[in-house]
């Protein structure tokens, strides 16, 4: 009986090892959450997310969902009353268990149910699955806007504790597009910063990877910056980011082309859905 013990929660162990060098960086230490997004999609009627506690101490969470807005700088605010532009989508969703507690390198599964109304209005709908740790908590941020080896576009959420990821439900949908658009960099001592807009159109909310990288006359394009996992939601039609470039040894950002990407993840085929330069003298 040990020895099953002791195997099973090292193989849970090595999974959270896993995750976090798969996964987005968790806001809440000691969480796993994987995945760090849910989408409904046609006649899907159930999703889970698994939990891992990947700290040396028991904990306990709270889970719950919560609507949230997304402002054009990235910051969500909970809301209480929806809007007349907002479509959450806690109505139709319920889930199983509410509150586990989870001892070190063990998991647990919550399992997330949508009915739809036989009247939904054609659309996209968004609510945030919320846990909250009942011990020992100081702050969060959202988990789908950090990622390990790459920058964060977003902002620590300051009306909430504990971490949270998105649970969308696209109803009929078309689609949405992408642009990139109002490119500034800025130079300063500590480096140069990389200012611009991604714009959304469409029914549905994007979401993706960007990347800026540097082209000089002559010479190979060199990747200077990423940031994995941005997302705009509806009904937002612009969001206003920047990135940190890092320059190489011996490359200066001067006489040649900064490269703007927006790009599919990984796991949907990595596609380039949106392009901007910024030429440099």
């Amino acid at each position: 009986m040990h020895s099953t013990f002791s195997l099973a929660r090292a193989a849970r162990l090595l999974l959270a090892a896993i995750l976090a060098a798969a996964l987005p960086l968790q806001a809440l230490a000691g969480l796993m959450l994987n995945p760090t997004r849910v989408v409904f999609t046609k006649n899907q009627r159930a999703a889970q997310v698994e939990l891992i506690n990947s700290d040396s101490t028991p904990a306990t969470y709270r889970i719950s969902l919560v609507n949230r807005r997304m402002s054009e700088s990235g910051e969500f605010t909970g809301v209480d009353t929806a809007g007349p532009d907002d479509r959450f989508a806690d109505a139709m969703l319920s889930f199983s268990p509410r509150q586990v507690t989870l001892l070190p390198g063990s998991a647990q599964v919550v399992r997330v149910m949508l009915r739809k109304p036989a009247t939904l209005a054609p659309g996209e709908y968004r609510s945030h699955l919320h846990f909250e740790k009942l011990a020992d908590t100081s702050g969060a941020s959202s988990v789908e806007q950090q990622s390990a080896g790459t920058q964060q576009i977003g902002v620590v959420l300051n009306t909430l504790i504990g971490a949270s990821i998105p649970v969308i439900v696209l109803h009929q949908t078309e689609g949405a597009k992408v642009t990139l658009g109002a490119l500034d960099l800025q130079r300063g001592a500590k480096g140069a910063l990389l200012s611009f807009q991604i714009g959304r159109s469409g029914d549905s909310s994007v979401y993706g990877d960007v990347s800026a990288a540097f082209a000089p006359q002559g010479g190979t394009e060199q990747v200077l910056a990423k940031a994995a996992g941005v997302a705009i939601y509806t009904p937002n039609p612009v969001r206003k980011a920047s990135l940190n470039l890092t320059m190489p040894p011996g490359l200066t950002l001067a006489h040649g082309t900064l490269h703007l990407r927006f790009h599919e993840r990984a796991e949907a085929g990595g596609a380039v859905l949106a392009e901007a330069t910024l030429a440099l003298p």
